[in-house]
């Protein structure tokens, strides 16, 4: 029996000759009116390159919970010092609300539909993707990526020939590294009149497994799975102090059920908390999971939530400090974001997988004593495919010939930069896809199914749906205006600028049919194509056999 992986393309290029053609032909005929695009490739940055890039990736963490974005609750000192001694900025948005997606994407610079990853339980398919640690593998970095990959790879498990691919990563660490580690070195047992996460509880599950309780995990901190990656990271960075390199540290915090240390219990006191309230419009899309939740119950959760924040935040801290403690500090590039957002109980409910802000801005934090401005905040748009650019350029590499993002190295420099106009996100589950500018964001959804992932509303599936925001006039995003005749034009701008977004970079672009109307294509863009499984299914479209 023979095993075939139905790929998208090939590594270096398109399997077909004659749709690579078309692909670049509809490529520079895109690129020539999208706004801010561009097909020249920079050239190597000539100031003093990094050494070293940090990459910390949290879990689900929004830009409302952390200091230096104005939470005055919420206490994260080593993330505000070093957006202290660094840039932060205000408008960078996720490509996905989707942590698989999102990841992947960041580490390719490629939008989700290109990658192949769109849908949560995708497998990676490193045959048609490059990711940030191959490509700076080929300028003899050391690379590693401890904590969580979400590669998927599971799904292809006993499918290998030789082992799990490790897509440019020499060291791998995370939770069977971790659950090894505790066999050798055993947590110190909790005291039984301590509560913890794992103990029973009267609520239901679908509220109890949000943590409204704020309960601690069943271990202390320095048995903790993320200060045992904290420190795992600590320890490459001394191994290869003498070499250049990628350190990818992704933490699971805050990720619900939003848990933290023993140490860390009773940080925050729910009766602080004011939760935010919501719009009428915001009632059609609550999904059944969230209704039943007290308002005690929407308080702890939050509560829960920023202790986990917090818990991060010190191990962010000591990653930190060991760059300084170590001589590393004033050489290395740190990268600090989420892999999306997350709403804590923003439009009525817990979860990231919308296209309002909360859930589609992340936090995003850029330090170096080299190159880089301190204590200075930016507006201007970012996407997160144009990491992986900014870092190449940033470390003095040549660029990644995959990535569709763009590099914003200038911005941070002082030199002359090209404003990017508008950003674009997918979350093809929901057969959904936004673009969004400084004043207007606009979203399109098939509507086909009732939410998906678990978050169905009961209220069965909408249909075409069309959303239009004034963020500057309803910064809450509460009004719909895509039903409003008064704005027929910008929503007719802001579909074009989707569709061609979608075609400078979807992998079967060149396959769109010509007889579509602008929902037609719409519809056509937003499927997910992807190679692997759906939410909760058995892969599909993966594995064909031949006798």
């Amino acid at each position: 029996m023979k095993i075939n992986i139905n790929p998208i393309g090939t590594k270096h290029g398109w399997a077909n000759p004659a749709l690579a053609l078309l692909q670049g032909c509809c490529l520079l005929c895109v690129l020539s009116w999208i706004p801010g695009c561009t097909t020249q490739k920079k050239p190597l940055q000539d100031s003093d390159p990094y050494k070293n890039v940090v990459v910390i990736v949290g879990d689900d963490h929004t830009y409302k919970a952390l200091g230096a974005y104005g939470n005055e609750i919420v206490h994260t000192p080593n993330l505000d010092e070093l957006a202290t001694h660094g840039a932060m900025f205000t408008n960078a948005y996720s490509n996905s609300p989707l942590c698989s997606a999102s990841r992947q994407s960041l580490l390719t610079g490629k939008y989700p539909h290109a990658t192949g990853v769109s849908l949560l339980f995708s497998p990676f398919n490193d045959n048609t993707n490059t990711t940030i640690a191959e490509h700076l593998k080929t300028e003899d970095f050391a690379t590693a990526l401890i904590g969580k990959d979400h590669f998927n790879s599971f799904i292809w498990w006993n499918l290998y020939e030789i082992g799990l691919p490790k897509f440019g990563f020499d060291t791998l660490i995370g939770r069977r590294e971790y659950t090894s580690w505790l066999e050798s070195n055993p947590a110190d047992p909790i005291p039984e009149n301590i509560r913890t996460f794992n103990d029973p509880s009267n609520l239901p599950e679908k509220i109890a497994r949000m943590n409204p309780e704020t309960l601690p995990q069943p271990c202390y901190n320095k048995d903790c799975a993320g200060t045992f990656l904290a420190e795992s990271a600590i320890r490459f960075m001394e191994e290869n102090s003498k070499k250049r390199f990628l350190l990818w540290l992704a933490f699971n915090e805050p990720h619900a059920p939003f848990v933290f240390p023993v140490e860390y219990a009773g940080k925050y006191k729910p009766d602080d908390i004011t939760l935010p309230q919501g719009s009428h419009e915001d009632d059609r899309w609550i999904p059944e999971r969230f209704k039943g939740f007290t308002d005690e119950n929407k308080k702890g959760i939050i509560a829960s939530y920023y202790t986990s924040v917090e818990y991060m935040d010190k191990n962010v801290g000591l990653v930190i400090d060991a760059l300084k403690e170590n001589g590393m500090y004033d050489e290395t590039l740190i990268i600090y974001l989420g892999d999306q957002g997350y709403l804590l109980y923003d439009h009525k409910r817990f979860e990231k997988h919308t296209m309002w802000k909360e859930s589609i801005k992340s936090p995003l934090i850029i330090a170096g004593n080299k190159n880089i401005a301190q204590n200075k905040s930016y507006d201007e748009l970012i996407e997160f495919i144009d990491v992986a650019p900014f870092i190449c350029e940033a470390l003095g590499v040549h660029p990644m010939d995959d990535a569709q993002g763009r590099s914003f190295f200038d911005l941070l420099t002082g030199s002359s930069y090209q404003e990017k106009e508008f950003v674009f996100a997918e979350f093809l589950e929901d057969n959904k896809a936004m673009v969004a500018n400084m004043k207007w964001k606009y979203i399109f959804s098939t509507g086909k199914r009732d939410l998906g992932q678990g978050f169905i509303t009961g209220s069965g599936p909408s249909g075409i749906l069309h959303r239009l925001y004034d963020l500057e006039n309803d910064p809450g995003e509460t009004t719909n205006l895509a039903y409003n005749t008064t704005y027929k034009d910008i929503v007719n701008k802001m579909q074009k600028v989707m569709i061609g977004r979608f075609l400078e970079t979807h992998p079967y672009a060149g396959e769109l049919p010509d007889n579509l109307t602008i929902d037609g294509k719409l519809v056509w863009l937003c499927e997910p194509r992807d190679v692997g499984a759906e939410y909760g299914g058995r892969p599909l479209r993966t594995f064909y056999a031949n006798e």
